[in-house]
């Protein structure tokens, strides 16, 4: 496993106060090192988590939209998706709103039966307190939004099947492949028990589901309203225990979580005061009898204090604005 780099890139732009017959090259010189000592700085404490918390495998995608700085480490790495996999269905789902396929008041029927992809046998949702306001619906109907909302800020699985059969899996996939996103494989519903003892599971990469929560921030998924209604829903998911226990109580974070017996994950677009966002993925894997633990918690607050430290430096060298990227 080699390590991930930092690579600096300047463009030139003098700032306000630099000397102007200093070269490009000594005003970035600093940055370079400082930058190469903050990378080793977070590595090695990214390595440390791994260990403490006895993480059998970590994979992290990082972006900054305000300084363009990215990160990774085993980014491209696949894990079990868990609940992550409701971003792509919440995506799908407003991919058929933007074409007037759907609108968010569709009414659903509410029901507790869905089919296994492996033997076409029924299979029901072993509701949780997380499908409480789902559950009480059942016979009824419920709105698309509402689903949407259930799915993603509770982490309804009875919403989540309820809104993948409206869409259908194929329609999720192809959404994918529409916005050009590698690294997330939809293949069924939820607690599918038997596609999950035959090894057939939702699966995504860091990366993958970075590069999708981008498109949502940009409002390029599809148009710019949905996008714009996709992260009011993902503003208000419930779960704090991930990246925003990490970050300052004044941040906002629009983020889906996803746990399992042996997985921690939380995707999601940090907002600061009036910087523009940065976008954090953190998936995490540990042995069954380790339990839930804080890594994703550490991870986040690492690259919050990293952004700290190089917005003073970034300041006192007075260097031409830089772009970071990782190999």
């Amino acid at each position: 496993m080699g390590k991930p780099r930092w690579l600096l890139y300047a463009d030139g732009v003098r700032r306000r106060g630099a000397p102007r017959k200093a070269s490009v090259r000594q005003a970035v010189e600093p940055a370079q090192k400082n930058l190469a000592a903050m990378e080793r700085s977070l590595y090695n404490g990214i390595l440390r988590i791994k260990k403490t918390h006895r993480l059998e495998r970590l994979g992290i995608a990082f972006y900054d939209s305000q300084t363009t700085l990215q990160w990774s480490f085993n980014a491209d790495t696949l894990f079990h998706a868990a609940s992550t996999i409701k971003i792509a269905v919440l995506v799908a789902v407003y991919a058929q709103v933007s074409r007037g396929e759907l609108t968010p008041d569709s009414p659903v029927h509410v029901r507790n039966r869905f089919t296994s992809i492996v033997d076409g046998k029924p299979f029901a949702i072993v509701p949780g307190p997380m499908d409480a306001e789902v559950a009480k619906s059942e016979g009824r109907t419920m709105s698309v939004h509402d689903l949407a909302y259930e799915m993603i800020t509770k982490s309804s699985n009875l919403a989540t099947n309820l809104l993948i059969d409206v869409v259908g899996i194929d329609a999720i996939k192809r959404c994918l492949e529409e916005l050009r996103v590698d690294g997330i494989v939809m293949v069924r519903g939820v607690q599918d028990e038997a596609a999950f003892q035959a090894g057939i599971n939702n699966l995504v990469t860091a990366n993958g589901v970075l590069r999708l929560l981008r498109m949502i921030a940009d409002g390029r998924a599809y148009s710019p309203e949905v996008c714009a209604q996709m992260l009011e829903i993902l503003l208000d998911t419930r779960a704090r225990s991930g990246i925003p226990a990490g970050v300052p109580g004044d941040a906002s974070v629009a983020h889906k979580t996803g746990n399992i017996s042996t997985v921690h994950h939380d995707a999601g677009i940090v907002y600061i005061g009036n910087r523009r966002p940065y976008f954090l993925v953190v998936l995490s894997q540990f042995p069954a009898d380790a339990g839930r633990t804080t890594a994703v918690a550490e991870v986040s607050h690492g690259i919050f204090e990293t952004l700290g430290r190089l917005k003073r430096d970034v300041e006192d060298e007075e260097i031409p604005p830089a772009q970071v990227a990782a190999s």
